[in-house]
């Protein structure tokens, strides 16, 4: 994501749903997966805001859009979408957002908006290497690195709400 899409920037929100399907399809005929019009809806739901939607936000939109969805088919959608480096599960809030860098291998940092629930998806290498440098000296092998920052966009900042 340029820094001119920024979630907390004005931009054309549309064009990152359309490139996140568009990259969805491209990685999953790659893979000789299939993407399913379920999975598929689900990934643009996900990705129809730059904040996290949990499972159960999925399925009441679903329901919404006239499917007749259950949460295992919900739960086994986010799976495969984060099997295939989709989308990304943000911990703390038990929620879902798109990956802004699909079929690449990285870790997993997010600044996560308090205050308008914006989340960025951040790429600082030298944070990854530090994190690896580390897990590296304790003999330790990390299979998966998620980094959740909490704290406040520079919109939600300059609302001096956050004393």
């Amino acid at each position: 994501m340029s820094s001119s899409a920024l979630p907390y920037r004005p931009h054309n929100h549309e064009a990152c749903v359309t490139q996140a399907l568009a990259d969805a399809r491209t990685i999953c005929q790659q893979h000789n997966a299939r993407l399913t019009p379920t999975r598929e809806r689900v990934l643009e739901l996900i990705w129809q805001s730059h904040k996290p939607l949990g499972a159960y936000d999925v399925l009441a939109v679903l329901a919404e859009d006239g499917h007749n969805a259950a949460p295992p088919t919900v739960y086994r959608a986010l799976d495969f979408l984060q099997q295939y480096g989709l989308v990304h599960r943000i911990a703390s809030l038990n929620a879902f957002t798109g990956c802004t860098h699909a079929g690449k291998n990285h870790n997993g940092m997010f600044l996560i908006c308090r205050s308008c629930g914006n989340v960025l998806e951040l790429t600082a290498p030298a944070v990854s290497s530090a994190v690896h440098t580390a897990a590296a000296e304790e003999a330790f092998r990390p299979e998966d690195v998620t980094i959740e920052v909490s704290g406040y966009c520079p919109r939600c900042a300059s609302d001096n709400a956050h004393d």
